[in-house]
């Protein structure tokens, strides 16, 4: 890299707008959305999709709410022209949903374009050409004049083929786009879209698509923003355009540059989902669209089944979905770290409790809203706390730990996780779990146990395996516990402790559930140890508690 990069490239310069108003709009309604997966998306693709998997996106754009769809570039290849045909002979396109179709200002590619149209309910053309300074110095070698004469003579050209689609009762939007429009000089982007619109005469009732792409990122999100409101107050008659965003991101502010943009008055975006497109890709419609609904605006589009739309986008085009990629990715509900799972599962009993505005910790939506499950929000690594570890437990096998036991088992958990140095499963916790507490069998495991009581005064009779060896031991006390304690510490010579907390749990239900004791006893140096036993009686798992924690002593 340069040390003096200002020597080969430099800041874009800023829109002169001293009054700007956009920073202080907010987005109150779901702007109109049109995908462009199956062109956009499609032509960024290694493997273009085949007309088999365009049809699979197309069902599940529609799906999801779309009304608008771009599907392709029909005067491109015959498998686009094809594919149009398909659509609109075979009638997939439901009547509220409007195609769109994308064509360079040239005669031969306008004529293709309208007849792969013919017999579509409602259709929109949208035609480009490229406006930037660089774009008509190194590529077209024309002058500014020369590039407004292509685009009026391209207009000129769709307006005189109109009747062939009106006629036969086609509805038709036109659409424009001054291609590298971020890149170019607003005043230019007014005068060439003003040519265009002196065609095609939009009308409030009648109105044209004015789309203002920031084809490139040369800028920071807020220099478009002011482009955009440049061209939204200067334009001649506003009120027969829609304004139209189109953001890719070059920069990786995308997202941010459309937010901005509809701020500054734009009606319309165009995106792909998951921000599939060149370079570093378009506008992610899903991210624009569920930031909105988490600032509890209907987005008016559906993507309560993530899951399936991201299998079906990976099965179509070949691309994934990044872990970490907002709302979509595997592993954005997820938390590792042990302050913010702990936090998370705080929130998350706090809103089962009151059931109002979303506020739990760490995240921004619920993610049932979008098909996702719970499990799916904490997982569990060397990185992780007790928080984690209880919360895979309870969510996953039921398991709910008393609150100091989490203290105890936690660290426990964490240490053999670490040694592991991976990720670990709520069931490999539970075998964890189950081996530190349930399966303790030494130095004393229970072979039978039985109690009875006369006058508050219980006895029991137990059957003790120490050693290897069987012994029979006896106590008595004020219950079964305080009996059988004592018989471990008279007779089987337990070292001296006493039970400070108890808490049991069903772990199913029916006639054969199992119920789940916890036990703490606190020994005759103070230390405090659980203990932790499984039965389908909830006396003998009390029991079996108690052994377990005598046995964790040593």
């Amino acid at each position: 890299m340069l040390t003096s990069p200002a020597t080969k490239y430099q800041r874009f310069d800023p829109v002169k707008l001293p009054n700007r108003r956009w920073p202080s709009q907010t987005i109150e309604k779901a702007p109109i959305w049109c995908s462009v997966d199956l062109r956009d998306g499609n032509q960024a693709l290694a493997v273009p999709m085949n007309v088999s998997q365009k049809l699979d996106m197309f069902d599940a754009l529609v799906k999801c709410g779309f009304k608008e769809i771009e599907v392709g570039f029909p005067s491109a290849s015959n498998t686009e022209f094809s594919f149009n045909r398909r659509l609109i002979e075979e009638k997939r396109i439901p009547d509220d949903v409007t195609i769109q179709v994308l064509v360079q200002a040239r005669e031969d590619l306008i004529e293709k374009t309208v007849q792969s149209l013919i017999g579509a309910k409602q259709v929109v053309i949208h035609m480009y050409n490229s406006t930037s300074p660089a774009q008509r110095k190194y590529v077209f070698g024309k002058s500014k004049e020369e590039i407004i004469a292509v685009a009026k003579n391209g207009a000129k050209l769709i307006k005189d083929r109109l009747h062939r689609l009106t006629e036969s009762g086609t509805k038709v939007t036109l659409q424009y786009s001054p291609e590298s429009f971020s890149a170019t000089e607003v005043e230019f982007a007014k005068e060439i879209s003003e040519a265009v619109m002196e065609v095609w005469q939009p009308t409030p009732e009648n109105k044209m698509i004015l789309n203002l792409p920031d084809t490139v990122e040369v800028c920071m999100p807020n220099v478009y923003a002011d482009q955009i409101e440049w061209i939204c107050t200067n334009i001649k008659n506003r009120e027969s355009l829609i304004i139209s965003l189109h953001t890719h991101n070059d920069r990786g502010t995308g997202t941010a540059a459309t937010e901005l943009g509809l701020l500054a008055g734009a009606d319309r975006v165009e995106g792909t989902l998951f921000g599939n497109g060149e370079r570093t890709g378009n506008l992610d419609i899903v991210q624009v669209a569920m930031n909105l609904y988490m600032h509890g605006t209907d987005p008016k589009l559906d993507f309560s089944n993530m899951n399936g739309l991201i299998e079906m986008y990976e099965r179509t085009t070949g691309m994934t979905v990044p872990p970490r990629h907002p709302y979509s990715g595997e592993l954005v509900f997820t938390a590792f770290s042990g302050s913010h799972q702990d936090a998370i599962k705080k929130g998350l009993n706090g809103y089962d409790d009151h059931k109002t505005i979303w506020d739990v910790p760490y995240l921004t939506i619920d993610p049932h809203d979008i098909g996702r499950e719970y499990h799916e929000v904490i997982r569990v690594n060397s990185q992780s706390g007790k928080g984690g570890v209880a919360y895979l437990l309870e969510s996953e096998f039921g398991i709910e730990l008393p609150k100091d036991m989490q203290r105890e088992f936690g660290p426990i958990a964490n240490d053999i996780v670490d040694s592991l140095g991976r990720e670990v499963s709520g069931a490999e916790l539970k075998q964890m779990f189950w081996k530190e507490y349930i399966e303790r069998e030494t130095p004393f495991s229970l072979h039978h146990f039985h109690a009875d009581g006369v006058d508050g005064v219980f006895t029991c009779r137990c059957s003790m395996v120490k050693d290897d060896r069987e012994i029979g031991i006896t106590g008595e006390g004020n219950g079964p516990i305080a009996a059988f304690v004592d018989a471990l510490i008279k007779d089987a010579g337990a070292p001296k402790f006493e039970v400070v907390s108890y808490r049991e749990q069903s772990l199913s239900s029916g006639t054969g559930a199992s119920a789940l004791a916890y036990i703490q006893i606190k020994t005759g140096n103070g230390k405090l140890v659980w203990g932790a036993g499984v039965d389908t009686n909830i006396e003998l798992a009390s029991i079996k508690a108690v052994v377990s924690a005598v046995n964790r002593t040593k």
